[in-house]
């Protein structure tokens, strides 16, 4: 059996570890290692899982980095053959490893593995939205435009993939092997994913089931929109410095989109002023995402200007009806794919 290094940064989450933790030990998938990284966490995180007896949980220290280097951390540390990022306020399915390990064994030229993701609230209750993306078919521009992958807590990755893009940094003190960019705070994943794409040969393919619940709250990184911002116009010089045609082709809907992006989260936070402003940025930078994604640039524009025109009411009460009816499609979309109909009849 392979094993699979689970890897998860804890920085601030002691609302949340145990059940991310515990959400690992259920698996029915037993082969794993977990490698806590303690970023220096000024909470009682690390107290809480250091109450958890399994002798196949191991706690990392570190000073305060960031999240690339507590994952770069837990996978120098890593012994299994296969790698598995989850964040420490996320969680998994039961079946998640599982069906991941094999995915890859099954598939000798995919290296990352990853799935579609149910988002939870602050009490892990499900908002009935999904994170649904391309899976098959995955290039480096469609990398760099709309990140299938999702999330930091869905890819389940084979360690040679890791060993192919790792690289030397005088991090502290001297040189340490680095995968993630530790000098990244935001979109360091896209940029991970980005090398793992450009650079080695290994294909990245889904699996079209919600595996990963991804929670929503305003304690996260997705809050600091300015900083995201910054951060995807750093990984797009990055980028352009090894890979000038892809960068040619692709810098500018990527940076379009991630202004969309930064609008819907702007919605989310309730700042109609903010949103407007990132979704005329990111029009003004690529209109082509207008052609090419019509109706989700249409739906996103008329959420930033109904949440700055509407009174806060009326705006939550549209709003509540809208994302009821996307979950609902949403639903039918997975219900309808034929990797799930088959798991609900092997079920019934």
């Amino acid at each position: 059996m392979k094993k699979v290094s689970v890897i998860i940064p804890v920085y601030g989450v002691e609302k949340y570890i145990l059940q991310t933790v515990q959400s690992v030990l259920n698996q029915t998938y037993q082969e794993f290692e977990i490698l806590i990284v303690d970023d220096e966490s000024p909470d009682r995180s690390v107290e809480i899982c250091q109450q958890l007896n399994d002798p196949r949980i191991k706690i990392i220290h570190q000073k305060n980095q960031g999240i690339s280097a507590a994952r770069n951390a837990g996978i120098r540390q890593a012994t299994g053959d296969y790698i598995a990022l989850l964040d420490g306020d996320d969680i998994w399915v039961p079946e998640k490893l599982a069906k991941h390990v094999k995915h890859l064994d099954s598939s000798p030229n995919v290296g990352v593995s990853y799935s579609y993701s149910v988002f939870i609230d602050e009490q892990g209750k499900s908002l009935g939205i999904y994170q649904i993306s391309k899976t098959e078919d995955i290039t480096p521009g469609l990398i760099f435009c709309r990140n299938p992958v999702g999330n930091g807590s869905t890819p389940v990755i084979r360690k040679e993939v890791f060993e192919e893009i790792k690289y030397q940094e005088n991090w502290e003190e001297g040189g340490v092997a680095c995968y993630f960019d530790p000098s990244l705070r935001h979109i360091e994943d896209v940029e991970c994913w980005l090398r793992m794409s450009i650079k080695t040969e290994w294909a990245f393919e889904g699996i079209p089931e919600a595996l990963t619940q991804y929670r929503i709250h305003g304690m996260g990184g997705s809050t600091k929109l300015d900083s995201q911002l910054e951060s995807m116009l750093r990984v797009i010089e990055k980028t352009r410095a090894y890979a000038p045609e892809v960068t040619e082709q692709y810098a500018k809907p990527a940076l379009a989109y991630q202004l969309r992006f930064l609008a819907r989260r702007a919605v989310r936070l309730r700042d109609g002023g903010q949103a407007v402003k990132y979704f005329h940025q990111a029009i003004a930078t690529s209109w082509r995402i207008l052609i090419d994604e019509p109706r989700r640039t249409i739906l996103t524009a008329g959420a930033a200007y109904l949440l700055w025109l509407l009174p806060q009411g009326l705006y939550r009460t549209m709003e509540e009806w809208a994302l009821k009816r996307t979950g609902k499609n949403q639903e039918r979309r997975i219900i309808q794919n034929p990797i799930a109909q088959l798991e609900m009849s092997q079920s019934q």
